[in-house]
């Protein structure tokens, strides 16, 4: 399979037509091998808009996101040069790898430890060294010190907790998808000052949602 064309007609045929038009955004997608981060057996589908089977996490699915969710993620967060960036949901570290060429440093977090060391494994071969990779349950993450330029959710919730709203700094970037399949909504919440935000509705969308088990404290 001819990988780079592939790319090529991902990026024209499904990233721009779905609003995906910032120029930084599509360089990175245009660059970035996807197929790098599926499973052999799932390679060709790498570039093909649907999501890409990743293996489960106590008897729930694992899936690589549909190329489209990944640039509208990428382009409404708006990660510039110097943003510290938290993500919630490693996978197998597609997204991260695009968050970290935009920006300074990612701090991620999946609560599976197989796709942990397979996204660490993913990044290291590509050389992106400016990544932190945790296994644990994102929900304590707000008991960390560190606050975030942008943080990136890529499991749907219920609701927007006030804790992650928290993490941001002023001027932070939020993207969220909540609710339940198949009716849910994508949201963008901005940090406008201490303790007050605002929240836009960007588009509905159906992923997968976000697996609960006993928690655990990790730190960065």
């Amino acid at each position: 399979m001819d990988f780079e064309k592939a790319r090529f007609n991902m990026v024209e045929q499904q990233v721009r037509p779905w609003d995906v038009l910032d120029a930084r955004v599509l360089a990175v997608i245009s660059e970035m091998p996807r197929e790098h981060f599926a499973p052999e057996k799932y390679k060709n589908l790498a570039y093909v808009d649907t999501r890409v089977p990743l293996g489960s996490y106590e008897d729930k699915p694992c899936t690589m996101a549909n190329p489209i969710i990944d640039g509208r993620i990428l382009q409404e967060l708006d990660i510039q040069d110097d943003d510290l960036v938290l993500e919630i949901g490693t996978g197998s570290g597609y997204l991260t790898a695009c968050m970290a060429k935009l920006g300074r440093h990612v701090d991620t977090v999946d609560i599976n430890e197989d796709l942990t060391a397979m996204a660490e494994k993913n990044l290291q071969a590509l050389d992106i060294t400016n990544v932190n990779f945790t296994t644990g349950d994102a929900s304590e993450t707000w008991e960390q010190k560190r606050n975030y330029d942008v943080i990136a959710i890529t499991a749907a919730m219920k609701t927007i907790p006030m804790s992650y709203k928290k993490l941001l700094k002023p001027g932070g970037r939020l993207f969220i998808v909540t609710g339940e399949a198949p009716a849910m909504t994508a949201y963008r919440v901005t940090c406008t000052g201490d303790n007050q935000w605002t929240t836009e509705e960007l588009f509905e969308t159906s992923i997968e949602p976000m697996i609960q088990t006993v928690k655990q404290k990790f730190s960065f």
